[in-house]
């Protein structure tokens, strides 16, 4: 009974006008505040989402996956050598990047500056590889050489005790399935050097 007495009677200690509980500039600040931290949040979230490389030869498939997001699907086209097909969220984008957009740059005359570029180093190319996790490898493959496959036999016996489905055939059939997953976090990773 006090508490709701105490509630609900306005406050008419200041200039005798009622106030509400909370100021209208710090409902703002709270609300700018939450929107933040979701903000913030959904982007942690997308350094943690994996990002998936398939590659088929059997059924030539071949895309780029970040699971929920994006899926890229490299496909043949009667136009063009290349087409890829993105999906994001349910819309589908199709573009062609083999094809030249617009005319070609001209160059200004004139003294030129030399610009050291360095490229990536061979070094953390390595890291950034090792940062991947195969899901899936199987190569099946025929040289075309019987004396070649007979030699390569006994090596990809071996290596199917360690990783993947290594096979070799003599029927002249070349196959080949990669599944690669990654997040973004261990790439940025690879490059920090963390």
């Amino acid at each position: 009974m006090i508490w709701r007495n105490i509630l609900s009677k306005p406050d008419t200690n200041h200039c005798g006008t009622s106030c509400s509980l909370l100021p209208l500039y710090k409902i703002r600040k709270m609300i700018t505040a939450i929107l933040f931290a979701l903000l913030f949040l959904l982007l942690f979230g997308l350094l943690f989402i994996p990002i998936e490389l398939y590659l088929n030869t059997n059924t030539n498939q071949c895309f780029l996956h970040l699971k929920g997001l994006v899926k890229a699907r490299f496909e043949n086209d009667e136009e063009e050598l290349l087409r890829i097909r993105v999906r994001f969220f349910f819309k589908n984008f199709h573009f062609y990047p083999l094809r030249k957009l617009g005319a070609p740059k001209r160059q200004k005359l004139g003294v030129k500056k030399d610009k050291k570029h360095q490229g990536i180093k061979p070094k953390r190319i390595l890291r950034l590889l090792k940062s991947f996790r195969i899901k899936k490898l199987s190569v099946n493959i025929d040289t075309g050489d019987y004396l070649l496959n007979a030699r390569l036999y006994p090596v990809f016996a071996f290596l199917n005790y360690h990783k993947g489905n290594f096979n070799i055939n003599f029927e002249g059939s070349n196959k080949m399935v990669l599944h690669l997953q990654n997040r973004p976090i261990y790439i940025i990773k690879s490059f920090i050097n963390i």
